[in-house]
Parts: C-alpha cells; sequence; structure tokens
C-alpha cells in the first residue's frame, strides 16, 4: 500500500527557518521565558539553542526573540509578537497537513498507483527508453551483479551492475525501479536471421516508425508486451535489414548497457 510521509518547513525567501523542531523551540520560549529550559524541553544544547535562535532571527524578517533586559543574570528570553505569529502559523499549517495525510490514506490502490505513475514521470534523464519494472531476481556475485527486471508487458529485463549500486539504490525483489537505455544501445535484428547473440536482453517487437536523417535513424519498435524502444541505427543499416513499419525485428541490448535507477 502506497504510504505518503512529508514533514512541514519554513521558509523565509530562499533561505530555510527550519522545521518542527526549531518552532517547537519557539514554542517553549515563549511558554518558559528561559532558553535554558527551552532547549533543554527540546533536547538542545544550550548552544544548540542558541544557534537556532540567531539564525532564525537573522534570517527572518524581524528578529523573532529577543533577550529580555533586567533581572539575576540579566534578564530571561522572550518571543516578539513576530515570533508569536509564526508559531501560531505553523501549529494551524501542521494541523491541515496532519489532515491532509490522512485523508490520502484513505486512497484506494486504483488512485495510489496512479501517484506511483507520476513520481516515475517526474523522473527526467537523457535516455530515450526509460522502462519501469520490479526487480524479480538478483544474482549476487563477487564485483557484480545481475539484477532482473519484469516490465509491465511481462518481459524481462536483464541489467548488470556493481555489487555496491545494487546496495545503493536499495534494490530487493519487489522493489520498483526504471530501466534507462540508450537508443543508441539498442541493436536491431530479423527474428529469422539465425544469428546467435551473447546479449542477455533479446526483446521481439514490431517496427511501428522509421525516421529518416542524412546518416542515422530513428526506429520505433513495440515490443510484444506494449512498452516501445528507440533504436539509433545508421540509414545503411535500415536499407541493408530493409527496416519498415510492421515489420518483425529483435531488439537487442547487452545487459552492461542497462541502468537502473529508482524514485525512492
Amino acid at each position: 500500500m502506497f504510504k505518503l510521509k512529508g514533514v512541514l518547513s519554513l521558509q523565509s525567501g530562499d533561505h530555510a527557518l527550519g522545521g518542527a523542531d526549531r518552532i517547537a523551540l519557539l514554542a517553549k520560549i515563549a511558554e518558559t521565558g528561559s532558553i535554558t529550559a527551552a532547549a533543554r524541553a527540546v533536547g538542545m544544547s544550550y548552544k544548540g539553542a542558541w544557534d537556532a535562535v540567531d539564525a532564525m532571527n537573522n534570517m527572518a524578517d524581524e528578529p523573532l526573540v529577543v533577550r529580555a533586559t533586567g533581572g539575576k543574570g540579566g534578564g530571561g528570553t522572550r518571543l516578539t509578537e513576530r515570533g508569536r505569529r509564526l508559531v501560531e502559523a505553523f501549529t494551524a499549517l501542521e494541523e491541515m497537513h496532519r489532515r491532509f495525510l490522512e485523508q490520502f490514506d484513505t486512497l484506494t490502490e486504483a488512485s495510489a498507483s496512479d501517484i506511483k505513475l507520476i513520481r516515475g514521470l517526474m523522473f527526467r534523464t537523457s535516455a530515450r527508453n526509460q522502462l519501469s519494472g520490479q526487480v524479480v531476481a538478483i544474482h549476487k556475485g563477487l564485483v557484480n551483479d545481475t539484477v532482473e527486471l519484469q516490465l509491465g508487458g511481462g518481459e524481462r529485463l536483464v541489467a548488470t551492475l556493481t555489487c555496491e549500486s545494487t546496495v545503493d539504490l536499495g534494490l530487493q525483489v519487489g522493489t520498483e525501479a526504471i530501466a534507462l537505455i540508450k537508443a543508441s544501445s539498442v541493436l536491431v535484428g530479423l527474428p529469422d536471421d539465425g544469428l546467435r547473440l551473447s546479449a542477455r536482453n533479446q526483446f521481439a517487437g514490431t517496427v511501428i516508425r522509421v525516421t529518416a536523417g542524412a546518416v542515422n535513424a530513428d526506429v520505433r519498435i513495440q515490443l510484444a508486451g506494449g512498452s516501445i524502444m528507440s533504436a539509433i541505427v545508421t540509414t545503411e543499416s535500415v536499407s541493408r535489414l530493409q527496416l519498415r513499419e510492421g515489420l518483425a525485428v529483435v531488439a537487442i541490448v547487452k545487459a552492461s548497457s542497462v541502468i537502473i535507477g529508482t524514485t525512492r
């Protein structure tokens, strides 16, 4: 089940004032009139509390906290009217934020899948081929791992990446991931040419468009499962293979040419 989490933070212009921890400090200063007591209440050191206060005062449009004069040790600490308004505003926003998260939890599975798709669409890269899938197998090695993704159309895509990358990306069976493949890394073959290839990824498909240029052509291939893959081949290859719309072909990709990305 898709779960949304979020943290509120406040900004003044391009500068971050902080989040709930700093607002909690301000609230305790208003309550106790003492930076020492406020710092102790929110689990900050005395120095850390003053550093936070000074930073907020410097970034805000006017002071939020001032040192009160008089009394033993030079007086206490108090919030200005601007500081009080900030605490009240943040408290109201937190309540709205809490209600929003509660409403989000009532989403149906269909709505959650839509949001997951939106997250994937926000992923920007120069690679022409971006295929979403789920990790279904990881074969561990000493230096490199082989990761298998099942694409939305049911095809299995194999990628080779370093063991360190597998860990850094948090890949495990069930992880949602995106496979990135440069169009220039996709080879195009004919299903009846009798060639035997070492490339792990060989996908049957049909040419749906050929856009010719002076030197190269962009060949769009619809895989059996419905995914679209782009290949950049020479115009000479287009002529030699007689690539045209409706022709059955095989899209070939080496496992080492596949880049795996995650959006979490």
